[in-house]
């Protein structure tokens, strides 16, 4: 009697984990929830080391950390020196009011960032960007909209003159927001012209044309959970051309959520990349060290936000998505030690 064969199916080819690489260009790692602090009450021990060791198990290679006042960029330098990775320093736009209230006004707060760029321009832990900063008219109780333009425009004289790029932040402002980039000479390459050297607008979640508007200036656009909540901000992410784009997390804020419009795409995230990006985690009440904290937002996400970019990008592999930012952020920042 003749037998059967049937050939066995040959094994899922195993998701190697290790070829993808990520520098997280937002990351607010002077937040308390990383020492346990969840609005102002201590919740649970500092686990910060066991963050990043999650973090460089999914493949985060570095982090560039933000600084959104004088004092947090003090701390960010700080942090940075400490853990090997980059900082940002400026004053964030609902934060500008600082510079009113500043012991010797605007012009000694403005005079303070410069003397911290000067003295960090080098080296392990350096300021890589003026920022962040730009506008918020979407919170306009913490600093008005006059105040919010006036110190946006001082600090790109940062920018000229120590010729670094800018880490940006825009919401709902965009006309004001380009307006104020182009009268201080960043129509075009990023600025070039005037000791600029472009930038990122970082959590990016404005309209296409928008998007293409700051690319056509030179501009980068970095996208987070918060870029990818709705079909329409998939639709402006999947329009981002590919020399333009760059990831980050913005943690502990912009989590990926499953009410999110991004999440049809990460169904198909491989299992063992699942793990790795999006790890199981406890409420801050039943804290457990070295599983992640639930509502905090974390770096290992940075890959499940390159992989919903990869899904809206039919046809373009995920190790090409993740290499392309990774090209993107070595060369803008000059983090020639990471090539």
């Amino acid at each position: 009697m003749p037998v059967t064969v049937v050939a066995a199916k040959p094994p899922a080819a195993e998701v190697q984990a290790d070829k993808y690489r990520f520098i997280d260009i937002g990351v607010n790692l002077t937040d308390p929830v990383f020492r346990g602090f969840h609005h102002g009450r201590k919740k649970h021990d500092d686990d910060l080391e066991a963050m990043l060791e999650r973090a460089r198990a999914a493949g985060v290679k570095s982090m560039i950390i933000t600084g959104g006042s004088l004092h947090e960029s003090r701390e960010a330098l700080e942090l940075a020196k400490q853990l090997g990775f980059y900082a940002t320093v400026g004053c964030h736009p609902t934060r500008s009011a600082q510079f009113d209230k500043f012991r010797g006004g605007p012009e000694k707060y403005l005079e303070e960032l410069d003397k911290v760029i000067a003295a960090n321009l080098t080296g392990k832990g350096r300021v890589v960007a003026v920022g962040e900063c730009g506008l918020d008219y979407d919170r306009t109780h913490f600093a008005p909209a006059e105040v919010q333009r006036r110190h946006f425009r001082s600090q790109l004289a940062l920018a000229k003159k120590y010729h670094l790029p800018l880490f940006l932040h825009s919401r709902a402002a965009h006309k004001d927001f380009v307006r104020i980039l182009r009268e201080e000479g960043f129509d075009k390459d990023g600025g070039k012209a005037v000791g600029g050297k472009g930038g990122v607008v970082h959590s990016f979640t404005g309209a296409a044309e928008e998007a293409a508007e700051l690319m056509d200036m030179g501009f980068h656009i970095s996208l987070n959970g918060c870029s990818l909540k709705t079909a329409d901000n998939l639709a402006v992410a999947k329009s981002i051309r590919p020399e333009w784009i760059m990831l980050e997390t913005d943690a502990p804020w912009c989590s990926l959520t499953s009410t999110h419009a991004s999440k049809a795409h990460l169904t198909s995230l491989p299992p063992a990349l699942n793990a790795l990006y999006f790890p199981p985690g406890t409420k801050p009440e039943a804290f457990v060290y070295g599983r992640p904290v639930k509502g905090r937002n974390e770096p290992t996400a940075i890959g499940g936000v390159a992989w919903v970019v990869h899904k809206l990008n039919d046809g373009v592999p995920f190790e090409k998505v993740t290499e392309k930012a990774w090209k993107n952020t070595v060369e803008l920042f000059g983090l020639t030690e990471l090539q």
